[in-house]
């Protein structure tokens, strides 16, 4: 049997120091997709060298793309042209990558070949109906399992695709990315509507390409006229992986840590948003834009949180970042509501269960609802959790530890190599008391 790896984290502890976290997810992802498609040569600089970013490269390799690196977060990526891709000659694997899933099937659909996305059990389990759904109206051949799971077997359909004008029904930025990516190789406009306001990577690394893309509200629309010119990008660092750092030092008194090049992209600051309501004390110095995104260095200094209302608009703002919210939660004076989350009980694990679970585990008072959750903060206890291989449950609650009453082990933790493989040496050097150890 496969030896699993387990979190151990001793109660207390105060964060204090610098850090830079790895770089954003969405954009390492995003990077290699554009720079395979584009002309010329492309340089990416702080990539993530993790396993879901990884998963992405390999699938272009395998798709006949030359990458060097990655190298200390340096790639060179020799793209071959919109029309360039070959055929795999066996299925692409993507791990436990949701993000690349999504959005290879709709940039395959629209190619000259035919290919089959596969994942790990997790991945496999994961929904992926909400893009299968909207690229068959775009004449899109995809068959997946009866539930609507992986594998995808995609027919090559070069040259016939067609745009479509798409409102969706759930605001989801990978849906949005895999239409506007099997738009690029369709017929006339793909316009799709949002519901609310999502991350726009997408489009923003579209433009640094020099490929058009019109933005009109919440409408963003995208057609295949066009070329991607290659160009180089400086990924920023995540802020779902500042993030447990964020509310670390919120919740952890005499806390103080600066961590840099943070983006600080407007779809993507929920989390920032949603612990200033809490009373958290987060600075945002230093801001610049690089490659069109916004970046800054953030300073956070403990604070003394009290339970809101989460707003339902902050909601898609922060949608990765809740389970470490809810460990913010569960130390704030009072109580906490969330609802409009329903979104996260398709993630990696059902995220609201899973977290609650934990929580009542530690001695919190934590009651799941359909949508989201309601926590009465208090006192966090010590126990053992499971993370369910969810790399952002592992996360949040080895930062709970800063606030136990002892310690906290977490199971099943090897999926943290998936978004963040420094997390453990990082959390120690500003100060938390975590071990790991393989059972």
């Amino acid at each position: 049997m496969a030896k699993t790896i387990t979190f151990k984290v001793q109660a207390g502890g105060i964060l204090r120091g610098e850090a830079r976290v790895p770089g954003d997810k969405s954009i390492s992802h995003r990077s290699i997709m554009l720079g395979s498609l584009a002309q010329g040569v492309t340089h990416v600089s702080g990539f993530l060298e993790a396993e879901d970013a990884l998963s992405t490269l390999q699938a272009f390799r395998d798709m006949g793309v030359d990458i060097e690196g990655p190298v200390q977060g340096k790639l060179t990526i020799h793209g071959v042209g919109k029309q360039g891709l070959k055929a795999p000659e066996k299925p692409l694997y993507l791990g436990n990558s949701g993000t690349s899933m999504r959005l290879l099937s709709g940039l395959l659909a629209g190619q000259a070949f035919d290919s089959v996305l596969t994942g790990d059990k997790s991945l496999s389990g994961r929904p992926m109906k909400r893009v299968t759904e909207p690229l068959a109206k775009m004449g899109a051949l995809i068959e997946t399992t009866e539930q609507g799971t992986a594998p995808l077997h995609i027919k090559g359909r070069a040259g016939r695709l067609q745009g479509i004008d798409y409102v969706m029904p759930m605001a989801s930025a990978q849906v949005k990315s895999c239409l506007l990516l099997a738009g690029m190789y369709a017929e006339g406009v793909t316009r799709v509507t949002e519901p609310a306001p999502t991350r726009d990577h997408t489009e923003r690394m579209l433009a640094g390409f020099s490929y058009p893309v019109g933005k009109q509200g919440s409408e963003v629309s995208i057609s295949a006229e066009g070329t991607l010119a290659a160009t180089t990008i400086d990924v920023p660092s995540d802020i779902s992986s500042a993030a447990f750092f964020l509310v670390g030092a919120s919740i952890a008194q005499g806390s103080n840590i600066v961590l840099k090049h943070v983006g600080i992209n407007p779809t993507r600051t929920g989390v920032i948003d949603i612990l200033r309501l809490m009373g958290a004390n987060i600075t945002v110095l230093n801001e610049r834009v690089v490659g069109g995104e916004p970046v800054a260095d953030l300073q956070v200094t403990a604070g003394k949180l009290k339970g809101i209302d989460i707003p339902e608009a902050l909601v898609p703002l922060a949608i990765d970042e809740f389970p470490v919210l809810f460990v913010a939660a569960a130390c704030a004076e009072g109580q906490t509501r969330l609802t409009g989350a329903e979104e996260l009980r398709v993630k990696e694990s059902d995220r609201i269960q899973v977290m609650a679970d934990g929580l009542q585990t530690l001695g919190v008072n934590a009651q799941p609802t359909p949508d989201g959750m309601i926590i009465q903060g208090g006192g966090i206890g010590a126990g053992t959790v499971e993370s369910h291989g969810d790399h952002r449950i592992a996360m949040a609650f080895s930062i709970a530890g800063l606030r136990a009453s002892g310690p906290i082990v977490i199971k099943d933790c090897e999926n943290v190599n998936t978004s963040f493989p420094e997390f453990i040496d990082i959390a120690q050097a500003l100060g938390l008391v975590l071990t790991c150890g393989q059972d």
